[in-house]
């Protein structure tokens, strides 16, 4: 089953590049070209990921695409794409996964969104196991660390 992802932002030439990027690497991948659009397919489907750029009608758009990505019962893993990396820590405080800094290669864009998802879906995994399981699992962990 192909991963989807949802793709925001509002330069077109970016959109269909890293759609057509994704795509050859097996993604299915929905774009939105604002964060009012992206906001509204975030709540028509269910993505695996959104990746949203930051400055899109306003310098902080992407962050209502977050705050709507969050607000989804499938929690989908979330990134900032961005051409300004100057953003701080403001980005994880704020829901945001992983921060991506265009321009990127595909590899490299490749590696980080297979391991942004890897992580994400197992926390997913970890955050649903009843306290005592998960207690049980850190101390084993633990003690192989050891």
């Amino acid at each position: 089953m192909k991963r989807r992802i949802l793709l925001v932002d509002d330069e077109l030439a970016i959109l269909l590049t890293l759609k057509a990027i994704l795509e050859m690497h097996h993604f299915e991948v929905e774009t939105a070209s604002s964060a009012k659009e992206g906001a509204k397919k975030l709540t028509a489907a269910t993505y695996d990921m959104v990746i949203t750029d930051m400055r899109m009608e306003t310098e902080t758009a992407g962050y209502d695409v977050i705050r709507a990505a969050k607000q989804q019962p499938y929690d989908p893993a979330v990134a900032i794409l961005t051409a300004y990396p100057s953003l701080g820590s403001d980005w994880q405080t704020k829901g945001a996964h992983s921060l991506l800094v265009k321009p990127v290669n595909t590899d490299e864009l490749l590696r980080q969104l297979e391991h942004l998802l890897a992580t994400h879906q197992a926390n997913k995994k970890t955050a649903k196991q009843p306290p005592i399981m998960r207690a049980e699992k850190a101390a084993r962990a633990e003690k192989k660390a050891i």
